[in-house]
C-alpha cells in the first residue's frame, strides 16, 4: 500500500529526470574537455598565455601509440609548437590587428603562404605503406577517363611554359591524383617540382597553373624521396601555391574589383 512501505513516497520519474540531466552534464563536460587535446592552452597573437582558457579545464595528458612503429604522442602538453621566428610583425599593438609580412611571405611561409609542422613522415595506409607514390611506380594504375597531362607543357600565371608534365603523383587507397610532376627543363636536366592537382587545369595541349609565375616555380618545395613525400612535404608544396594566388605578382596585393 502506498505510503506504508519506504520506497513507497519515492518519485520515479523525478530521479530518472535527474539522473539524465547529471548524466548530460557530465558528458557535455566530458566532451568538452577531450576537444581541448589539441590547440589548448590558448596563446594571444605575441606568444603568451591567453587570460581566457575558457570555463573548462585543459585535460590531462592522454598518450597515444602511434600505429605501425611510429612511436607515441602525447597530448595536450606534447603536440607540435608553433615555428618560431616568423617574419611577421603586428601592423598595432592591439590585440587581434593584422600581421604584415617582412621579408618574402612565400620563401619564409606564413600568410597566404603559411603552413603548420606536420609531421616529417609520409603518411600511411591501413597496410602501412606510404598513400601518395608516383604513377611511374604503380604498374596496375592507369587513366581510366579524362585527360592525361603526361608530355603536356606547363604554363605559368603569365603565359610562359616552365617544362612539361613527367608522371602523376596518385593517392593509392582512394585513386586519386593529387600532384604531377613537372620538369623545368624539358629536355631533361633532373629538376622537378610537383604541382598540387587542385592547382592544375588540363587542357587539351597544355597544363596551366595560374596562381604563380615562372620566376617562382624555382623556389617551389622540393621532396627529399623519389617515391615517395612526407605530410610535412605535402604541407609546404600546398602553401607554396596557395600564397602565389596573393604574393606571385604584387599587383594581386592591390585591392581587386
Amino acid at each position: 500500500m502506498v505510503g506504508t512501505e519506504s520506497f513507497g513516497n519515492f518519485d520515479l520519474a523525478s530521479a530518472a529526470i535527474w539522473m539524465f540531466w547529471i548524466f548530460f552534464a557530465v558528458l557535455v563536460y566530458y566532451l568538452q574537455t577531450e576537444n581541448m587535446r589539441e590547440g589548448y592552452p590558448l596563446e594571444n597573437d605575441h606568444g603568451g598565455a591567453a587570460p581566457n582558457q575558457g570555463p573548462f579545464p585543459v585535460p590531462k595528458d592522454k598518450t597515444f601509440l602511434l600505429p605501425h612503429g611510429r612511436g607515441s604522442l602525447t597530448v595536450p602538453s606534447g603536440q607540435h609548437g608553433d615555428r618560431e621566428g616568423l617574419a611577421l610583425e603586428p601592423t598595432s599593438k592591439t590585440a587581434g590587428s593584422p600581421f604584415i609580412p617582412t621579408g618574402n611571405p612565400m620563401a619564409d611561409g606564413v600568410g597566404p603562404a603559411s603552413w603548420a609542422p606536420r609531421r616529417d613522415v609520409p603518411e600511411l595506409d591501413a597496410h602501412g605503406l606510404p598513400k601518395i607514390k608516383p604513377m611511374s611506380a604503380l604498374p596496375d594504375f592507369k587513366i581510366s577517363g579524362g585527360r592525361d597531362p603526361r608530355g603536356k607543357a606547363v604554363v605559368a600565371g603569365d603565359g610562359e611554359v616552365v617544362g612539361r608534365v613527367i608522371d602523376m603523383w596518385v593517392d593509392v587507397p582512394e585513386q586519386m591524383v593529387r600532384f604531377v610532376t613537372v620538369d623545368l627543363n624539358p629536355e631533361g636536366s633532373g629538376q622537378t617540382r610537383l604541382i598540387p592537382i587542385n592547382f592544375c587545369k588540363i587542357r587539351g595541349d597544355r597544363v596551366t597553373v595560374r596562381s604563380i609565375y615562372s620566376g617562382n616555380f624555382a623556389g617551389v618545395p622540393t621532396h627529399r624521396g623519389s617515391d615517395q613525400i612526407t605530410l610535412l612535404e605535402e604541407e609546404k608544396i600546398m602553401a607554396y601555391y596557395g600564397g602565389g594566388t596573393l604574393y606571385a605578382d604584387p599587383a594581386r596585393l592591390e585591392t581587386q574589383l
